[in-house]
Formats: structure tokens, sequence, C-alpha cells
């Protein structure tokens, strides 16, 4: 029988990398949390008073520790005792990773700032991956991540001066190899390979990146909108938040939606028979 006030591993996996997804709080020590599920912001459960005004108030928390115990539970009920909306991952990590959900390597990520966000920089005026890896990287990665768009050539003193992790320009980790582009490279490099909708979508922008349109049919699409969008908006942010919508529309498609067709045959009003 569930615990009170939980949730299970498929239903957190349902929600992860989706806008609807919870604050996935891990609450193990350093030295446990190797790897973190998708999407999680790892804070301290001794903490949770000086923490838990910079949760965002709309959004339902997730605790989780390592078996679902007293760690987890007692921060959910201090967090629902502040008014907020919080259940623990029954079954803490153990439950998650026994079904094989996919883990984020903590060795692979930037460091933190002193709020804890990871900060990435790459060129200005951004098309195709630079909105498709922010994208991942809020939904899968880091909700909290800042980025940063600036001239090519300020790139790497940007990138020095600001302890951030330069993306999707050249001579950097995080870019293009060979046929790959650097949304396909970020997928594989966090850990998020075996979902099945990502591997989709990585099809889709690389075709629509690297001028291959025939890789799928949607990559044309993509990037018609993803000019269109470049011309609507002067502020990149602007256009980053704008894109978050496309692709999180992309994503429940190549999730969701793979197989439904839309027959516009069956909208046309019927014809009455003659009397």
């Amino acid at each position: 029988m569930p615990a009170i006030n939980s949730i299970s591993a498929d239903k957190l996996f349902r929600l992860v990398g989706t806008p609807n997804c919870p604050t996935i709080v891990d609450l193990r020590d350093e030295e446990a949390a190797g790897a973190l599920i998708p999407g999680s912001i790892r804070r301290s459960a001794d903490d949770v008073a000086a923490w838990l005004p910079g949760l965002d108030p709309g959004r339902p928390a997730v605790a989780v520790c390592a078996g679902g115990g007293g760690r987890s539970a007692g921060v959910a009920a201090w967090l629902r005792a502040a008014g907020r909306s919080a259940e623990i991952l029954e079954g803490g990590m153990k439950a998650w990773t026994a079904e094989g959900y996919p883990l984020v390597p903590v060795a692979g990520l930037p460091r933190r700032d002193e709020r804890g966000r990871t900060i990435w920089v790459t060129r200005a005026r951004p098309k195709v991956d630079r909105i498709a890896c922010p994208w991942l990287i809020r939904r899968f990665v880091d909700p909290e991540a800042l980025f940063l768009f600036v001239a090519p050539a300020d790139v790497a003193d940007v990138a020095e001066r600001y302890g951030a992790a330069p993306f999707d320009v050249e001579g950097v980790h995080w870019s293009h190899r060979g046929d790959l582009c650097t949304f396909d490279v970020m997928v594989a490099e966090l850990g998020l390979g075996d979902i099945e909708a990502l591997r989709r979508l990585s099809l889709i922008v690389r075709g629509a990146d690297t001028a291959r349109p025939e890789l799928a049919p949607q990559a044309a699409g993509l990037l018609a909108a993803s000019l269109g969008l470049s011309r609507m908006f002067a502020n990149d942010i602007e256009q980053l938040e704008a894109g978050m919508l496309l692709y999180d529309a992309f994503y429940r498609w190549a999730r969701d939606a793979v197989d439904e067709r839309h027959d516009w045959v069956s909208h046309r009003p019927r014809h009455k028979a003659p009397a």
C-alpha cells in the first residue's frame, strides 16, 4: 500500500521533462548523490528552513532520500507545515534505480554558483541548437540553470569570468561532434539516451540544425518555427522562454502522439440526404 503523501517512481517519471514536473529535491548526502533524478535539485535536510523560501511556491515538491524514509518524510512534512504541497518519492532512490529510470551524473555538470545554479554561455541570436540545449537542461538537468547569450568573441571570456560552461561553439566540450549536433551530445553524456522520446527529438533537432531535413519529417517544421521565433524576438532570453513551449510540444509529441493522425475528413459537416 502506498505511503501517505507519496508519489511512485513511475508516476514521477511521467512528469519529468514536462512543465508540470514538481520540484524534485534530492536530500542525500553529497557523497551518496553521484547521480540525480533528471530535473532535481540538491538540498540539505538540515537546512530546510533556509532554502524553503527559494522554492517556487506555485509548484509542488517531491522530497527524495535513499529509501523513502525519515529524511524525506521529515522535509515533506516541514514543507506542508509551511503551506507548500509536498510528497515523498515512494521507496526513494532505491525504487527509482530498481525501475531502471535514467540518472544524470553529477560529475558531468558544471560547478554551481552560490545559489546552486549551473551557468551556461553560448553565442547570441540562437536558432535551433542554442534553444534546444537550454530546454533540455532546464527540463532534465537543472531547472534553475542560467543562460548567457553573448557575441561569439566573448564566449570564452564570459565562461572564465563567471564559471559558465560554454556550449555550441567550436573547441569546447559541449558542441558538435562529427554528424551529431550539441543536443545529441548532451542527451548522451547527461545520461538521458535511454529516454525514447528524447532520441526521437534528437533526430529532429539534428535534421533542423545541420541542414538535413531528410532525417525526420518534422525537422523542416522545427527549423521554420525556430527561424520565426528568432525574427519575433530581439531579446535572446525572451526568445528562449518562448522556445521552451515549442520544445515542450515537440517532446510531448515524441512521447505520446507519434502514432496519432489528424483526419480532416472526419471534421467535414455531414450532408443531409435529399428528401
